[in-house]
């Protein structure tokens, strides 16, 4: 069993997609729950206490209900021995989540998508933003509406890989991630065909080398998880990241991983460029995983 998973937990459709996907995994190897809501704290100008007591206790209230509620959707569906809540202030749901996370012993945080997303889509809210920049732990986001149709496991886990300095190290923190899913890994590369590129001589050359490329790299990738089970290979291929992405095969219960930004805080995820298009683009979960994840444990 890994560590304990922590979702971020609001009464509304975010919250209800992060509950599922954390169930999810949480059921894959048996590991403990905790539902976490984050509530913000008074403002730090003074006003009349009994306003601020007033304030305090209906928001503290509404996070024990929120919590609760959450609770009561498990129900039945999980252990009640191995769900926990906690509810907690800070300015910052993100920053939030990442203290709780230090307090709780949890070695991933799940989250739901910001509202006004399409369906089936990720949006990088505030929360998100937060984690993003800050967590050590891997951050799991749920798409927007994944809870009304959920897979009824997890079935693979898709890593967007491109060779970068410490590119082992996010290899190594994927490969946990599968070990504790039980699931195949598929290593997939992403190539943008410019739109200017068909108007350039010999262009479908330099298309076919970058192919090339991208195999001998993805075949040195596969070598560093050959202790895992099940290992595969892609190149996807399509008019900018997007395109790309929509020319995979998306299974029930897939997860996508990203790799940390090369230039983030060091030990902490953060959401480069390239990563950021991909979530926007996947139709699946996407995990976030720190650049110096699985230092310890190496790849194999």
């Amino acid at each position: 069993m890994s560590g304990r998973v922590l979702v971020g937990y609001l009464p509304d459709e975010r919250g209800d997609d992060a509950l599922e996907l954390a169930r999810l995994v949480a059921d894959a190897d048996g590991s403990p729950l905790t539902v976490a809501c984050i509530y913000p704290p008074p403002w730090p100008v003074p006003g009349p206490g009994r306003v601020d007591a007033e304030w305090l206790g209906h928001v503290r209230g509404y996070a024990r209900s929120a919590v609760e509620q959450a609770r009561d959707r498990l129900a039945g569906r999980m252990p009640a021995e191995r769900v926990r809540t906690a509810t907690g202030a800070h300015r910052g749901s993100g920053r939030g989540l990442i203290e709780t996370a230090e307090r709780e012993g949890a070695d991933l945080i799940v989250i739901g998508s910001a509202p006004g997303g399409p369906a089936g889509r990720i949006v990088v809210g505030s929360t998100a933003d937060q984690l993003l920049h800050g967590s050590p732990v891997p951050v799991l986001m749920a798409p927007r509406g994944y809870a009304a149709g959920p897979p009824a496991r997890l079935s693979g886990l898709t890593v967007a890989h491109r060779p970068s300095r410490g590119s082992e190290l996010g290899l190594a923190a994927a490969l946990r991630l599968a070990r504790r899913l039980d699931v195949p890994i598929r290593l997939l590369t992403l190539l943008e065909r410019p739109s200017w590129l068909s108007g350039v001589l010999r262009g479908e050359e330099i298309m076919r080398r970058q192919r090339e490329y991208a195999v001998r790299d993805l075949q040195a990738a596969a070598e560093l998880l050959s202790g895992h089970a099940q290992v595969t290979t892609q190149v996807a291929e399509g008019d900018g990241i997007e395109g790309a992405v929509r020319n995979c095969h998306w299974p029930p219960g897939e997860l996508l991983a990203c790799m940390s930004g090369s230039h983030g805080p060091l030990r902490q995820v953060f959401l480069g460029g390239v990563s950021g298009k991909i979530v926007r683009a996947a139709p699946c979960p996407v995990a976030l995983l720190p650049g110096t994840a699985g230092r310890a444990g190496g790849a194999a």
